[in-house]
């Protein structure tokens, strides 16, 4: 056995305790969903084109696309009446490589309809506190030498009270500054879902999102984040289903996109024309390796994949 084959073997074998770990959190996950009636189902991982958004971008499959989400086919498995669907799929992502980011993930995304974004954080919650137990976890977690209680109900704070607690600013000043994402990454996540996990909701209603705008202010969406730790887990929407308005910010998110000579997309013409068909719902992504990387205490990503795209 060669030396570079000997360390690639040494790197794999000291993984195999994080990769165990994932494995049973992986188990405890879909555990929860089959009890809860859901249905497990599986979309084709390449597309013709991704839903527009201004900040992601696909990564090409030939003529067509590797998904970035499994959303548009899920939804129109939504629209044909299948009511409590989830999946736990490979997405990919352009240009996306960090400690907390690879360009090849893995995303739990579930869908129940008749069910508004409140709903949803209340299953979210759920679903982690049993698969947490399952694990050994009944009480708390170790982060960092720090405990974060899993004590129920986690906490729900909006994105207004956030930036009140956190920020140097406002959120009408941040958005009026163009100053949103800059503030929420130096100044507000590292010090969400330290002490206990924590629910933000009511964000700022954003280009090509598929969350719905709340009728009471038509400047926020319906859509919340989950943190624990300090890191983002998932993002979770009231579904929209107004095909003129999900049309309006695909177009949006597509001249943002032009202007910065990203890829051009299609517009998913199958997905709008069933949209308005879709009932009244709650959807969430939630990664996969960053759940594992909190429940493996790492701050880095690479620590709890078999293997990252340098090591192929």
């Amino acid at each position: 056995m060669t030396e570079s084959h000997q360390d690639d073997s040494f790197l794999l074998a000291c993984k195999m305790r994080a990769l165990q770990l994932r494995a049973k959190l992986i188990q405890s996950i879909r555990y929860f969903f089959i009890q809860n009636n859901f249905l497990e189902i599986e979309t084709p991982l390449r597309i013709p084109s991704p839903a527009p958004e201004e900040h992601i971008e696909a990564i090409r499959s030939e003529n067509w696309f590797l998904q970035t989400s499994p959303e548009l086919c899920m939804k129109r498995l939504l629209a044909a009446g299948y009511p409590r669907i989830f999946q736990i799929s490979k997405c990919f992502r352009a240009a996306e490589r960090g400690n907390k980011h690879l360009p090849e993930f893995t995303m739990l995304e579930w869908y129940v309809a008749q069910f508004d974004y409140h709903q949803l954080m209340d299953q979210c919650e759920a679903m982690l506190v049993a698969a947490f137990k399952d694990m050994g976890h009944d009480k708390n977690i170790t982060r960092q030498n720090k405990e974060i209680s899993l004590a129920t109900p986690w906490e729900k704070i909006s994105i207004a009270a956030v930036f009140n607690i956190y920020a140097p600013i406002s959120l009408q000043q941040a958005l009026h500054q163009d100053k949103f994402d800059e503030i929420m990454v130096e100044y507000i996540e590292p010090f969400l879902g330290i002490d206990r996990p924590t629910f933000i909701y009511d964000y700022p209603t954003q280009p090509a999102a598929p969350a719905k705008t709340k009728k009471s202010n038509p400047d926020v969406a319906e859509r919340f984040e989950l943190y624990i730790g300090g890191l983002e887990l998932a993002n979770g929407f009231s579904e929209l289903t107004d095909a003129d308005e999900q049309r309006q910010r695909f177009e949006e998110a597509l001249k943002a996109r032009t202007a910065k000579n990203w890829i051009h997309y299609e517009m998913p013409e199958k997905f709008l024309k069933i949209l308005e068909t879709v009932p009244q719902s709650a959807g969430i992504a939630l990664g996969i390796d960053r759940l594992a990387m909190i429940l493996a205490d790492t701050d880095k990503i690479d620590d709890v994949v078999a293997f990252t795209p340098e090591s192929l």
